[in-house]
This record gives structure tokens, C-alpha cells and sequence, in this order.
């Protein structure tokens, strides 16, 4: 099934769709598996929301937010995102001790799909409770976007990473550092997605799923669905694809000098969450140029203690540096997916990168390579309650504001 829509799909359509998705389904339990808060955008929150109030009284229900390594949602921040679904009908994964393997990814195929730059095999893991056989029907829900890592997020992502384990998260994000994320961001059919495809094709088709994508756009807090697929085969991605390159890529005439990005608070606590303020811009700023990080809420830097311990350890010093540092030190080997992060952390030299935050000090960003403005000063300069999404002028000088990096990819033309 696909809906689409220039506008927005109203909610009484969406609840239409989704009732006929279920239409002719004997169903007893029916796991849910929608992204978490940090995709405040996606519109998923609300189909979640509405798959729940349609099943909760003829079938059992657990959903499970596909977390990957985030944090474990707290109860206000699953009420702010799926309304009133009681907190205690959520799951939480634990991508280091509730997976199981199904198989491997042969290295000859990551290495053929990487052009060699990647040798390794990688283990396919998965929440146990996908391939338990308790359910009827899982239903994965989430949003297609341009995405650092696998080019275009959602699909079979959010199984194999959103539901994974420590193996295919790592190695996916490391086969992405490594290729390169500017030959990936905003594309179909990347290293990473053919190792998600190979995953999908050989070990997980007996597995009662069904995808619910939506491509998405935002006017403040409020959600336009655009697109909505429903199914399980890949053709209904590959349309999600094409919508969300139409909707989610921004080009550009001409590189940017400054860029100013606003980190929703609900959304951003981390650098890892809310470094899509450089991902998602690189290929738009100019060389030599700045990008300003308005982050409210940002408290830490990495979704866990390990992580964020390497983080501050190592720092965000580039590509080469982080591929020197993996083959020196065995804790950044043993997670890669650090080492990922770092590396898309990182402007490589070639722009200047400033965090204005309230609850790390100057000392802790300027640690991890970054520069370091207090949020209160940032704020009353780049004014957001003043800005408007795009080119602005402050104080004589032309700057770009992005209101929300998580929607989007901007680029110039010869760039991507």
C-alpha cells in the first residue's frame, strides 16, 4: 500500500490506511517496533500510537522501540512520543544481551560491496523476541530520510541495527566511515544497505514483518506525512527512497560560509544524537567555513558510558587520525561504531565546528575537539524565535538556519 500526498495525510486517512493494513490478519500478539523519541519527526509516535488503540482490545501487545545503542526511553519522553499507550507495555532493547545470531554476512560479499576496503564477515544479530515465534505480526514502523551511515534510514535498518546487535551495529558503521559518507548520504543501495539486503534476503524472511514507512517534513512541531508505504517487499522502500530525496534534500547554489543549527532539546541530549548537525551539512559548508550548534539540552556526549568515555578520550580529530587510533588502541577497536561516529564527528580540518551548550562546560567540549560558545550568548545572538529556516542576516552578516538537522541533507549540487 501507498498513500501519498502534497499536503500532508490527514490523520483520518492515516487511521484508514493502517486499519486496512490489518485487514483479513487472525491476529493474538502483535510486537510493535517504532523508532524512539529521538525521530520526534516521523510521525511514527502516532502510528504507534494508533496500531495500539486498534489491537489492544482483540490481541496482546508489546512494542519495542528500536533503539539501537540509545538510551532506554523514560516514561515521560514515551508519553510525549506515543500519547497514551501505558508505559509498562514497553520493551526495552539491549543490544549487547538480548540478541541472538542468525547467521553471517560473508566477507567476500562486504568486501566486493565496500570495493575492497572492508574484509570482514559480519554477524547478523537480532532481539530474540523477533524470532521467538510468539508473534503474528511485527510491525516495523519509521521514517526514510538521508541518513550518514546507510544513506537513506529506515527499512530493514531498523531491524538489523534499530533491533541489532553489537556486531552489525559496529560493522555497519565502520563499512559507512570507512566508504565514506558524502558517496553515501541521501543514496539508495549503499555498502551498507546491499549488507542490510543480504540480511534481509537470507535470514529473516520467515519472519512475520511488515514495514510502515513515512517520509516527512516539518512546519515547527507539527508532522506532514507525505508518503506513507506499507508491506514488506523493497520496491515500497525504493518509493519511500525517491519521495524522501524529493522532500528531504536541500541543494544549494553555493557553499555556505556560516551555518547556524538548532538542536530541539526533546530530540538532541547527546553529541551523538546531535552531531546530525554535521553529518547532515558537510556537504554544504564552505571550506574555511562555521557551523554554530545551538544545543539546549545536550548533557554528554556519547548514549552510553563506554561510548561516551571514548568519546571524551579520543575526541573528534578526523578521519585519518581516528584509523590510526583504531589500530592503536584496543578499546576503540572493540567498538567500532565509536570510531564511526567519530570520524562523521569530524570536519576533517576543513570547517570550524562550535558547540553552544548549557550543561557541558568549555573545558569538556573544547576537550573532544570542538569549539565552545556559552548557549545563553549564542542564543541571543542567533535568535531562533527570530529565524527562518534558511538564509538570514545577523548582525550584517549571512548566515543558513536549519531548525531541525534530522530532516534533511544539505548539499551543494557538485557535491552530492
Amino acid at each position: 500500500m501507498i498513500i501519498k500526498s502534497e499536503q500532508g495525510i490527514t490523520d483520518a486517512e492515516l487511521l484508514e490506511a493502517l486499519k486496512k493494513s490489518l485487514e483479513g490478519k487472525n491476529l493474538k500478539k502483535v510486537l510493535l517496533l517504532p523508532p524512539d523519541h529521538t525521530r520526534l519527526y516521523s510521525g511514527a509516535g502516532k502510528i504507534c500510537s494508533m496500531y495500539y488503540n486498534l489491537l489492544k482490545d482483540t490481541c496482546e501487545i508489546d512494542i519495542m522501540p528500536a533503539l539501537g545503542t540509545h538510551e532506554i526511553m523514560s516514561e515521560a519522553e514515551c508519553k510525549m512520543f506515543f500519547g497514551d499507550i501505558p508505559y509498562e507495555k514497553f520493551i526495552a532493547h539491549n543490544w549487547k544481551t538480548d540478541v541472538v545470531k542468525l547467521g553471517e554476512v560473508p566477507a567476500e560479499f562486504v568486501s566486493e560491496v565496500s570495493e575492497g576496503l572492508v574484509n570482514n564477515k559480519i554477524d547478523v544479530e537480532v532481539n530474540k523476541r523477533l524470532v521467538s515465534g510468539e508473534y503474528d505480526l511485527i510491525i516495523s514502523m519509521g521514517q526514510v530520510v538521508p541518513h550518514e551511515v546507510v544513506g537513506m534510514a529506515n527499512y530493514s535498518k531498523n531491524i538489523f541495527v534499530g533491533c541489532g546487535g553489537s556486531s552489525m551495529i559496529n560493522s555497519s558503521h565502520m563499512l559507512g566511515a570507512f566508504y565514506g559518507m558524502e558517496r553515501i548520504m541521501g543514496k539508495d543501495f549503499s555498502p551498507v544497505r546491499k549488507v542490510f539486503d543480504y540480511a534481509e534476503e537470507n535470514f529473516i524472511q520467515n519472519i512475520p514483518l511488515m514495514y510502515v514507512l513515512t517520509v516527512t517534513t516539518n512546519t515547527g512541531d507539527d508532522v506532514h506525512i507525505h508518503g506513507l508505504f506499507v508491506g514488506r517487499d523493497r520496491k515500497l522502500f525504493e518509493e519511500a527512497v525517491s519521495l524522501s530525496q524529493e522532500k528531504n534534500l536541500n541543494y544549494l547554489d553555493k557553499p555556505l560560509k556560516k551555518v547556524v543549527v538548532y538542536l530541539d532539546g526533546r530530540e538532541f541530549k547527546s553529541t551523538w544524537l546531535g552531531n546530525k548537525s554535521v553529518y547532515r551539512t558537510r556537504m554544504a559548508i564552505a571550506d574555511g567555513g562555521e557551523l554554530i550548534v545551538l544545543a539546549p539540552e545536550v548533557a554528554k556526549f556519547g548514549e552510553d558510558a563506554e561510548n561516551d568515555r571514548l568519546i571524551r578520550k579520543y575526541g573528534y580529530v578526523g578521519r585519518e587520525k581516528v584509523l590510526e587510533l583504531v589500530k592503536e588502541n584496543e578499546d576503540l577497536a572493540n567498538n567500532l561504531s565509536t570510531a564511526a561516529h567519530l570520524i562523521h564527528g569530524s570536519s576533517d580540518g576543513r570547517f570550524n565546528i562550535t558547540y553552544c551548550t548549557r550543561k557541558v562546560t568549555k573545558e569538556e567540549v573544547e576537550g573532544v575537539n570542538f569549539k565552545y560558545i556559552p548557549y545563553d550568548e549564542a542564543a541571543k545572538k542567533y535568535d531562533i524565535t527570530k529565524l527562518k529556516d534558511g538564509y538570514n542576516t545577523v548582525d550584517g552578516e549571512e548566515i543558513f538556519y536549519i531548525s531541525n538537522p534530522a530532516l534533511g541533507l544539505w548539499a551543494t549540487k557538485d557535491r552530492i
